[in-house]
Formats: structure tokens, C-alpha cells, sequence
């Protein structure tokens, strides 16, 4: 094995890897069945300095064969080898001492040892064997570790340099195996049970291990000196929030740089009116923002101002911006601004302003109001204030009364405002600028600028007009249009035409416009025109009756009518006969024709009016007649009827 200690006992083998062994090893112990052995092996190891072991565990090695007993003639050894063990008495104090000053040993194990075949185990009664050569070796070379001395104990007869084992062991070592395999049973755990307050200690070792001498160490850099520190600024929005006969309640904002140093708190301080004296409210540094200042003298003035303090020192002061006079306040002013109101107010110049603002406030409070921070024109503007409202009148409105309305309402140091917003409208001015920009075809390009006066307000759009040399007169071609160029169309070729634009606001059109410099000719192209030529219709038709005569019959004294409808282009002439003989201009008959409708008419007919009459229709184109037979009859009376006559 090169010189490398082994061990081995009939349960398992220890292989140590480095010449170095301590007391760790006896701790643990062996759990063979047989451990008279291993307490004087191990005494060959003293105490080494302290390293590092590593221990590789082998697998149990087959079980020995008994040994044989010794011959008879070593009665004397065995029994000189039995003595010291129970003769000599171990002190409690002995005990734990090899396994406290147990060596770590520091070397690396080796990478695979074959194991030794297993000594045989000694018979009772017989004396422990000695250490191998290596072993002694090893442990001649390792050196010696200075430890507390244990009390003289005889030495053994077979080894003297093997330390006296624990009675327990003694006992167990003494016994045969085969006589106690109950207390064998019981050894084994309490040496694995030694092994782990040994593992655990030894790390505790290797820390007192003297280490490697370390590098000096640095000389540590003396600390960054902090910045200086840093006062806050003022607090901000001081107001008054409370007042009566003999305190004042304040409220403020923290400042807006606080500083590097923090906010410790604030002081809250006062002066009468017309002294320097101030003095300071709160002894102790306060951390909130609102302070009632108490015990006060009615009708005091008193300034009022707030510091912040931190470690840099104070901040500038805020003050309140008038005084504070210690009275008791009945009714705090408060306008109420109508929904109405609340809104811009958009006027037409001409019209007339009537706003009614009532408030709120007792004892009577002061009623102030401001146009854009000036006072009012009181020429043009009325102003008429109650214990209640306040109105603001103006006849007639112009663009120099557009701006911003605030009314003030005041009692004591307590104030409130309202703002109302009045904008005066008007038409717009022309737009700055026009001009033709091109023309092709019957088209022609514009393009303007806004104008300068918008009126008050927004422009929503444009009006374009063109104009014809010919007439004058201007007609709108775009309206409500919202760009600044546009493109007219549609003009008639041989006219020239000019242009002109007016701006649009929600009051309506300006009434000045911008007419486009030169104008707009439309050339002729030089295409004549011939109209196509259409063949005349020809409507002429010869006389037709569509309605014919019917036969008829009359009584005597009775008028009667005949009635047929004739057509024909051009008009034709009418005819009546009778019995084929022209009828004249007899008065009996009269004959009219309207619209192709043709009537005889025979007042009151007689008995030789009967007949065959005929209606004739002429024009150049043909002839075309029709006849019916009328009938007369005469009415017969009875006699009854004439002898009455």
C-alpha cells in the first residue's frame, strides 16, 4: 500500500489515506463484533496538528474465519494481556480526551485502494497484536501535538504505547462474540452515534487552524463630507380661513423646495398694525399646515406670517396679503353666479348688457368690480349695488366692452369673487386680398387671404360672386365656402367676367367685399353652329264623320234636334239638306258647328217638316256626308178630351 496505514475488523474496512490519523478515528470507533484491536492500533497515532482527513469507506469485507486457540504453553501472556485491561481504571475525565484533540487531516485520498484481507480476529484470552511496520512508521513520523496530561495508567504487557481504553470497552473487548451478541448489538450504534459530534467539531478545528499570513490590510479613505445645508423656501397659499371675536384660524401649503436637509416644521408669528413686534404663536416647531391663533383682543389688526424651518435655518416668510382684524364674522360673502353666466357671454354690437349677480353677506360687504383688472368706465358702464345684488347695465354695446367682468364681494378680511366673460361680436372686414390666379376653357382660378378683422370671432366661411360685362350685374356662385382658392366653372365663351369675395362670421356676411384685379375673357373657339333641318308634317285629311245621324222622331210643335261629328284638315265646310235640297237660311232651322260637332235644330216642327235630311262636309281634300229620316207625328186627342175643349 506505499506505506498508507490500513485498518480492518470483521464488519468493515477503513483505508486511511495519509499517514496523519488523530483521535477522530477512535471516536468513531470500528463497529466489529471483536474491538480489542482497535484501541491499540490506534495508539500508535498521537495528536498531529490539525488537517484535513478524508477517509474513503470500503465495502465490508467477507466475514473472518475464527482464529484458532493458542497453545497451551501461553497461559502466562494471555493472562498477562487480560490484567492490564481490567486492572487499570480509566478516569471520567480520560474518556472524551482523544476524541476533543481528534487531527483533521488535510491530504487528499488516494483515488482507489484495494482492500487487505482481513486479520483474523484474536481468541479470548489472547493478547492484542501488534501495529504493522507501516503503521509505526507513520506514526513515528507524525509529530506530536502537546495535550493536558491524563492520569499514569500501567502499561499493558504486549504494547506499551497503546493508551488505556474506557471500562466499556474493556468489557466488550474482553468478551467473546459469541458469548454476548446482545451487548455487540449495542456497541455498534453508540460508536456511529460518536462519529457525528466528531464530525461536527471538526470543522471547529480547522477554523483555529492558523491560517495564511494575509496582506496589511487598507488604510480605510476618510468619508465624503455631506453637502452644506439647504433652506426651504416660503410656504405657499396662505389664507385666512376662520375668524371671530378672539381667535384667527390660517391654512397653508408646504413649500416647493423642501432642501436637502428636510422640513422640520413651522413657526406661525403676528404683529399689530402700525408696531414691529412679532410675536411667535407656537414655542414648539408644528408639522401642520393649519394653526388657530387663540387669545386674541377683538377689533385687533393684525398681520399674520408663516415661516418654515429646517436644520439650514428659516424660509422666507409668507404673509398674509392684508391685515386680519379679530371681529366676528356673521355671514361670509359669497356670490352666486348664475348657470347662465357661467359661460362666455357672446353679443352682437348694438345690443344691450343686463347681468343681475346676486350675493351673499353680512354685515353688508363691499361690492367692487374690474374689467381686466381696471376699473370700470363708468361713461358707457352702470353699476348698481344692494344689500343682496349687484347689475351690471350697458345701453348699447360696442367691440371695446368685450373682456373679462370680476366682481368682488367683501366683509372684513374675507373676500370672494366671480368672473363673467363678455365678447362682442361684429361683422367681418373684406378679406385682404384677391387675385386670378389662371383660366382655360370656361373655367377660371382664384385664390384670397383673410381678413384682417374677423369681427370678434371665427370666420365660418366665404362668398364668391362673378359679374358680367354685359349686364353688370353679379351673381353668387359659392357660398359658405371654407377655403381660401376655389376654381369657377360653367362661364360662357365671348363674355368676360369679373369676381369679388366677401368673409363670413356667425354674425353673418361682412358688407365689404374684395374685387379680383382684371378680368376673365372667355375666347370663341370659331365653331359655327347649323341647325339640323326637319321635313314639315303634313296634317291634311279629308273630311270624315265619326259620329253619324240617326233616324228621328218628333212630335208635332215639339223642337227637335239632329247632332253628328265630323273631322277633317283643314277645317271643312257644313252643309244641311233636305230631300236633297239645300237648306237655306230659313229661320225655322239653325244649324251650328263647334269643335266637329254639327246640329240642325227644327223649332217646333209640323207634319210636312217630315223627311230625309243630309249632312254634307267639303275641303279641298274630299267631301263626306251622312243622312237620317225624320219622322213627325201628330197627337191624337179622345173625344172626351175635344167635347171638354
Amino acid at each position: 500500500m506505499g506505506g498508507v496505514p490500513r485498518l480492518q475488523s470483521r464488519r468493515c474496512t477503513y483505508i486511511f489515506v495519509s499517514p496523519l490519523l488523530g483521535r477522530f478515528i477512535q471516536r468513531i470507533g470500528c463497529p466489529s463484533g471483536s474491538s480489542s484491536t482497535m484501541p491499540s492500533k490506534l495508539a500508535l497515532f498521537k495528536k498531529a496538528p490539525s488537517k484535513k482527513v478524508a477517509l474513503k469507506k470500503v465495502a465490508p469485507a467477507p466475514e473472518p474465519t475464527p482464529a484458532p486457540a493458542p497453545p497451551p504453553d501461553e497461559p502466562a501472556a494471555t493472562e498477562a494481556a487480560r490484567v492490564p485491561a481490567e486492572a487499570a481504571p480509566v478516569p471520567a475525565e480520560a474518556a472524551p480526551a482523544p476524541a476533543e484533540a481528534a487531527p483533521v487531516l488535510t491530504e487528499a485520498a488516494p483515488a482507489e485502494v484495494a482492500p487487505a484481507p482481513e486479520a483474523a480476529a484474536p481468541a479470548e484470552g489472547e493478547a492484542a497484536p501488534a501495529p504493522p511496520a507501516e503503521a509505526a512508521a507513520a506514526a513515528a513520523a507524525a509529530p506530536a501535538i502537546e495535550e493536558p496530561a491524563a492520569p499514569a495508567q500501567p502499561e499493558a504487557p504486549t504494547d506499551a504505547a497503546a493508551p488505556a481504553a474506557p471500562k466499556e470497552s474493556a468489557a466488550v473487548d474482553t468478551a467473546p462474540a459469541e458469548d454476548k451478541p446482545a451487548e455487540a448489538a449495542i456497541a455498534v450504534p453508540a460508536a456511529d452515534d460518536a462519529a457525528a459530534p466528531a464530525a461536527s467539531e471538526a470543522p471547529a478545528e480547522v477554523a483555529e487552524t492558523p491560517a495564511a499570513e494575509a496582506p496589511p490590510a487598507e488604510e480605510p479613505k476618510p468619508p465624503t463630507p455631506p453637502p452644506p445645508a439647504v433652506p426651504t423656501s416660503e410656504p405657499l397659499k396662505l389664507t385666512l380661513e376662520d375668524v371671530n371675536d378672539s381667535s384667527v384660524t390660517i391654512k397653508w401649503r408646504p413649500p416647493e423646495t423642501i432642501g436637502n436637509s428636510g422640513l422640520d416644521g413651522y413657526t406661525v408669528e403676528y404683529c399689530k398694525d402700525q408696531t414691529p413686534d412679532w410675536v411667535v404663536v407656537n414655542e414648539k416647531l408644528t408639522e401642520a399646515n393649519r394653526m388657530v391663533i387663540s387669545d386674541l383682543t377683538k377689533g385687533d389688526l393684525l398681520h399674520i406670517r408663516v415661516v418654515a424651518v429646517n436644520v439650514a435655518g428659516h424660509s422666507p416668510p409668507a404673509v398674509l396679503a392684508e391685515p386680519v382684524k379679530v371681529t366676528e364674522i356673521v355671514a361670509r360673502p359669497k356670490v352666486r353666479l348664475p348657470r347662465s353666466l357661467r359661460s362666455r357671454i357672446v353679443k352682437q354690437v348694438g345690443d344691450q348688457v343686463n347681468l343681475v349677480i346676486p350675493f351673499n353677506g353680512k354685515p353688508k360687504p363691499l361690492v367692487t368690480w374690474t374689467k381686466d383688472g381696471e376699473p370700470l368706465d363708468t361713461k358707457t358702464i352702470n353699476v348698481r349695488n344692494s344689500e343682496k345684488d349687484s347689475i351690471l347695465f350697458i345701453r348699447t354695446v360696442d367691440r371695446s366692452h368685450s373682456g373679462t367682468y370680476q366682481l368682488s364681494v367683501k366683509v372684513e378680511s374675507f373676500e370672494d369673487k366671480a368672473s363673467i366673460v363678455i365678447q362682442i361680436v361684429d361683422l367681418p372686414g373684406p378679406p385682404a386680398s384677391m387675385k386670378l390666379v389662371d383660366n382655360w376653357g370656361f373655367s377660371a382660378a382664384l385664390e384670397w387671404a383673410p381678413p384682417k378683422d374677423t369681427g370678434n370671432t371665427e370666420i365660418t366661411g366665404y362668398t364668391i360672386q362673378k359679374s358680367d360685362k354685359k349686364t353688370g350685374e353679379w351673381f353668387t356662385v359659392l357660398e359658405h365656402y371654407h377655403r381660401l382658392s376655389g376654381t369657377i366653372s360653367d362661364l360662357v365663351m365671348g363674355n368676360s367676367y369679373g369676381f369679388r369675395v366677401f368673409a363670413e362670421n356667425k354674425c353673418g356676411t361682412g358688407k365689404e367685399a374684395t374685387v379680383a384685379k382684371g378680368q376673365v375673357t372667355i375666347d370663341k373657339i370659331g365653331i359655327e353652329y347649323t341647325p339640323p333641318e326637319y321635313p314639315a308634317f303634313d296634317f291634311s285629311e279629308a273630311p270624315k264623320f265619326t259620329a253619324p245621324l240617326n233616324d228621328h222622331a218628333a212630335t208635332v210643335g215639339y223642337t227637335t234636334r239632329l247632332l253628328c261629328a265630323v273631322r277633317g284638315t283643314p277645317k271643312p265646310k257644313i252643309e244641311w239638306l233636305k230631300n236633297q235640297m239645300i237648306i237655306g237660311d230659313d229661320p225655322k232651322f239653325r244649324q251650328i258647328s263647334n269643335q266637329g260637332v254639327c246640329s240642325l235644330e227644327i223649332r217646333k216642327p209640323c207634319s210636312f217638316d217630315g223627311g230625309i235630311y243630309t249632312c254634307r262636309a267639303r275641303n279641298p281634300h274630299g267631301e263626306a256626308a251622312v243622312a237620317c229620316k225624320l219622322e213627325v207625328r201628330q197627337v191624337i186627342l179622345p173625344e172626351a178630351v175635344k167635347g171638354r175643349k
